[in-house]
């Protein structure tokens, strides 16, 4: 009994002191990546072990019909905290438009097993309270791993305390039916995300790394309302108008007959690029990449650490009651 208590007590002081240690180099958006790196394997373990193989079998005895019924009546719950974000970012449309869908797939869409709202060309929205936080100034602070939640912020991880009050499934009376949808939703989502934790453990690295660039620039990408800019601004031109590229196509069939021409006219990088004024260095630089979890931080990530990744093939970022394996997209 002694042996193992001594074991037990090694165990987690080596955790402890692992949870503890710094990088050598920490990067602006993670100066916690020793202790964030350690909350990650424990999370990566618990999918592994435990909610992995249970959205497995989710998937094996339930016919996709009835999985499809499921998401559809989690999401239809997700427009809710969808609309109260909305409306107190004073975004009247886009909370309109999520009342609209509430109210349709819960009428005609059967309490929201199917999504008819979708099929009327009603928007879907992602919203919660981190990206209402960030969209009144609230910095995003440094990056976080919660214990089973995740990929977060430190504004985030005060946003999960709104959204567990936005969300209807807290006021679910019993508590166990409560928590047993809680849990239903955490299955639903998580077997709807196996291929893409297959294709994340097969491609990236350095999973951790890419997870958090992934979480951040989809933050960025979702406060910045989907704008053309790393700190979601748009971008600045200066005096010189960007090309007009149907201009340039229309200039190059009427100028076909006479190829000398057509060559001399012909738009080269130097004649597009930008005016610089006269004694002033110019700097080209590649376009910044807004897509990414989930994002809402202002604070672009190091060259270094960002990582590209399309917006389309990123799913959002949980919310209340969604681990942090979910967010493994």
């Amino acid at each position: 009994m002694t042996t193992r208590m001594r074991a037990v007590s090694i165990g987690v002081a080596a955790l402890a002191l692992t949870a503890c240690s710094t990088v050598q180099t920490p990067s602006k958006d993670d100066p916690w990546e020793g202790f964030n790196r350690t909350v990650y394997t424990f999370n990566d373990k618990v999918d592994q072990y435990a909610l992995k193989p249970v959205a497995k079998g989710y998937v094996k005895i339930t016919p996709q019909p009835v999985r499809d019924s499921v998401t559809n009546f989690f999401a239809n719950i997700g427009d809710v905290y969808n609309a109260a974000n909305n409306l107190l970012q004073l975004k009247i449309t886009d909370g309109v438009e999520d009342i609209m869908r509430i109210v349709i797939n819960t009428v005609f869409g059967v309490g929201g097993l199917f999504d008819v709202a979708t099929l009327a060309k009603l928007p879907k929205h992602n919203q919660d309270f981190g990206l209402t936080l960030g969209h009144y100034g609230v910095p995003a602070g440094p990056y976080l791993v919660l214990p089973l939640f995740g990929p977060s912020t430190v504004r985030d991880g005060v946003g999960l305390v709104g959204n567990y009050f936005i969300n209807p499934l807290t006021y679910v009376d019993p508590a166990a039916l409560s928590w047993g949808l809680y849990g239903l939703n955490v299955v639903s989502t998580r077997a709807n995300l196996l291929g893409a934790s297959d294709l994340l453990e097969g491609a990236a690295i350095d999973k951790y790394s890419f997870v958090r660039n992934t979480y951040l620039q989809r933050r960025r990408y979702l406060l910045s309302d989907g704008h053309a800019s790393s700190d979601g601004s748009l971008p600045d031109y200066g005096d010189t108008p960007p090309p007009n590229y149907e201009d340039a196509d229309q200039g190059a069939a009427a100028a076909a007959p006479a190829s000398g021409a057509a060559r001399a006219a012909t738009p080269t990088a130097a004649s597009m690029a930008p005016a610089v004024p006269e004694g002033a260095s110019a700097t080209v630089a590649a376009p910044a990449t807004l897509e990414g979890p989930a994002g809402a931080a202002a604070e672009p990530a190091s060259a270094a650490s960002q990582t590209t990744v399309p917006g389309g093939d990123v799913v959002p970022p949980a919310r209340i009651g969604f681990p942090s394996l979910l967010r493994l997209r």
